[in-house]
């Protein structure tokens, strides 16, 4: 057989998940799994019910249409119009997909050619790295670093990063996983800076609704902002709004033109998926608004539980202003390498935790950095943290 290896060179490095890795460790050793970003519990039984529903009634168990069924791309432009003033028309500005992981990889492949560059926010969801390499594309990351108490874009960084061969920047708030917010004024930053240096944007919004009081305005999503209409593309999904990350149903809006692209590479990946649930996540985007704010309201007592009992087991917290996940800092344990502490946590501990390392081009940023999801029970937050405060002796 032919040296040459068989997984596509582009792919070099990438490897199994370090959500697979953690979750097996969780799995072999009986630990409490922090690690992985899905809840403990199921979403709105009105939602469940109308994925039955629809089952029942034969909607969606054939091929639905490619760009979705109708009645889902009409409720996300409702969302968006509803939420942030943002018009959009759901037969030409609205695309569904498998997750918004599908909508990443679509929308780079769509767009980023050999060579191209894209800009990305370190630490970046991993998923951005194989979907850019995949594309041919070069990634030049941005690092978001600690300082009073929250991780900060450098705007100047980012301005600087910006080269002839920029195609785009990919932009994540809120950010998986420090839990930064950007800003009103580093949004309209970053909105100058694209239409002065004629970038596309790529926003990944999943975490729009769970956002906390320290985040400035709410979330603003930058295809708000002058100038961003027709070069922004933003992506959300049903997964974190509404606890039913199974599902996988996702989507992308923007101009017609963009949209039209990102279609085109779409239906070779899935072609279509998720036919019921579409349905379902239909009516859960037009859900009152008491269901978006007794989501936040749950989120925030979880994220303050856990934040707190992390700081009291001896690590530094950095409070996230969105998402569900809190990113600490290990070395006040007598730690350095973070990849290396999650391994061992769930033998010391019984505890599975993530490594913000792996998020990292340059490791050595990340190395002491390590990520805790809190979106589970109330009760399982609490005998994680029981088990934690051991460390500290």
């Amino acid at each position: 057989m032919s040296p040459r290896p068989l997984l596509n060179r582009r792919m070099d490095g990438m490897g199994t998940t370090i959500f697979a890795e953690m979750s097996a460790l969780a799995a072999a050793t009986g630990a409490i799994n922090l690690g992985q970003g899905f809840p403990d519990t199921d979403g709105p039984e009105s939602v469940r019910e109308a994925a039955v529903r629809a089952l029942r009634d034969g909607r969606g168990n054939q091929y639905p249409p490619g760009p979705g069924v109708p009645e889902l791309r009409t409720s996300i432009a409702d969302h968006q119009a509803r939420h942030y003033g943002l018009s959009l028309d759901p037969d030409t500005e609205v695309l569904v997909t498998a997750g918004a992981t599908e909508a990443i990889a679509a929308a780079l492949l769509a767009l980023v050619e050999p060579g191209d560059e894209v800009i990305a926010l370190e630490p970046y969801y991993d998923s951005y790295a194989a979907s850019i390499a995949l594309a041919g594309g070069v990634r030049v990351p941005v690092t978001l670093r600690p300082a009073d108490g929250r991780f900060r874009l450098d705007l100047d960084e980012l301005r600087a990063a910006v080269t002839p061969r920029t195609r785009l920047l990919l932009l994540n708030t809120p950010h998986n996983p420090t839990g930064t917010v950007l800003t009103r004024a580093e949004l309209a930053e970053l909105a100058a800076l694209a239409v002065e240096r004629d970038l596309l944007v790529l926003t990944d919004e999943v975490y729009e609704h769970l956002v906390f009081p320290e985040a400035e305005g709410g979330h603003l999503p930058l295809a708000a902002f002058p100038g961003m209409r027709e070069r922004t593309l933003t992506i959300s999904s049903a997964g974190k709004t509404f606890s039913f990350t199974g599902w996988k149903v996702g989507w992308i809006t923007g101009a017609p033109a963009l949209v039209t692209a990102v279609r085109t590479v779409k239906q070779y990946l899935t072609y279509v998926s998720a036919g019921p649930f579409q349905y379902a996540v239909a009516e859960a985007l037009a859900l009152p608004e008491d269901y978006f704010d007794g989501l936040r309201a749950d989120l925030l007592a979880k994220r303050d539980l856990l934040a707190d009992g992390l700081a009291e087991a001896g690590f530094t917290v950095y409070r996230p202003a969105g998402t569900y996940f809190v990113t600490t800092d290990v070395r006040p344990l007598g730690e350095s390498d973070g990849l290396a502490f999650c391994r061992s946590l769930p033998e010391r501990a019984g505890v599975v935790a993530v490594p913000n390392a792996v998020f990292y081009d340059d490791r050595a940023a990340g190395a002491p950095f390590v990520r805790f999801a809190f979106c589970k029970r109330m009760e399982v937050l609490a005998e994680a943290i029981g088990r934690l405060k051991g460390l500290a002796s």
